[in-house]
């Protein structure tokens, strides 16, 4: 089968860690199944196992990937991706993603646990279900269960383009939420306009309003901006830091204003249900950049790396 996958990472050149070959497909344990995969999607996650942080060193090839929609015997089926380690049945605080387990689904031919499969609705594409599971997941998850967001609120969504991003700004304008992004890219400004959002700003530009949800996936870059830009009793939701780890905090603003900052990290299973339901049920369209064949995977990388894309960089299987 043909698959994506990395044997040495490289801290400086992620991109030529990215090898696409023929490996054998892997053999199903019990309870797990066998998925026919005919689109899958990259995520930072990825970028960062291709450089080798946060997963021990793998031990021959091993297959990249989160994102993935197939068949699954007669069935259309999205991948769940998180393998709990101490399941509550509430949280995913301490989970492992199948590819730091060694079973990444960027490949024609997959085996996932059999209850992590979700039917995938008959008017998404492939690639568009392939968008789910990762970032539509922890933009499901920021919104709605950490921020529990209710209609004619105010969302900030930072850094619009990215996935999260434009997963936050569909799914905010599809619950009725009042949307403001920003991006230090005219045209992706634009894009997001189009999107739903009612007001598009220049990165650090001053907020006509303060929102009462703000979507941080940027990190220290953004971050100090999105503490300005919150109401009183308003949340800040972290799920990542594209520009870095270490954000200055300021606390007099935080605790005068009484801000709550959330972190937060992709979904649980029943999560993912309720997003496919709501995707299904407000007609909302996955926003895909582009789709390549798998063998141009290296390019999709390239752009993720060089944040060049907006919405979701797919590879086809099929």
């Amino acid at each position: 089968m043909r698959a994506a996958y990395v044997v040495e990472p490289s801290a400086d050149h992620p991109v030529d860690a990215l090898r696409v070959g023929d490996l054998d497909a892997p053999p199903a344990p019990a309870g797990w199944v066998s998925v026919d995969v005919r689109a899958g999607a990259l995520n930072m996650h990825d970028i960062w196992s291709l450089r080798g942080v946060g997963v021990p060193p793998p031990d021959g090839p091993r297959v990249l990937g989160s994102d993935a929609a197939g068949v699954a015997g007669d069935r259309e089926v999205i991948v769940y991706p998180v393998l709990p380690t101490a399941p509550t049945g509430r949280t995913v605080t301490h989970a492992t993603l199948l590819p730091d387990a060694g079973h990444g689904v960027l490949a024609e031919r997959v085996v996932v646990p059999a209850a992590h499969l979700v039917p995938k609705p008959a008017g998404l594409s492939w690639a568009e279900a392939a968008s789910l599971p990762t970032a539509w997941l922890t933009a499901y998850r920021m919104l709605f269960t950490r921020a529990a967001l209710s209609p004619g609120q105010v969302v900030l969504v930072q850094g619009a383009g990215g996935g999260v991003a434009t997963a936050a700004t569909c799914l905010a304008v599809a619950a009725g939420a009042i949307v403001m992004v920003t991006s230090r890219s005219p045209a992706k400004r634009e894009r997001a306009l189009a999107l739903g959002a009612a007001v598009a700003l220049d990165s650090g530009e001053r907020t006509p309003e303060l929102a009462d949800v703000v979507v941080e996936t940027v990190g220290p870059a953004t971050f100090a901006h999105s503490v300005r830009s919150t109401r009183a009793g308003g949340a800040v939701v972290v799920c990542g830091g594209t520009s870095g780890f270490t954000a200055h905090l300021d606390l007099p603003r935080l605790f005068a204003r009484e801000i709550t900052v959330h972190g937060s990290t992709m979904g649980t299973l029943d999560e993912l249900r309720s997003l496919v339901e709501f995707v299904d049920t407000h007609h909302v369209r996955p926003v895909v950049d582009s789709v390549v064949d798998l063998a141009d995977i290296h390019r999709q990388a390239g752009r993720m790396l060089a944040g060049a894309g907006f919405g979701k960089l797919c590879v086809s299987l099929s």
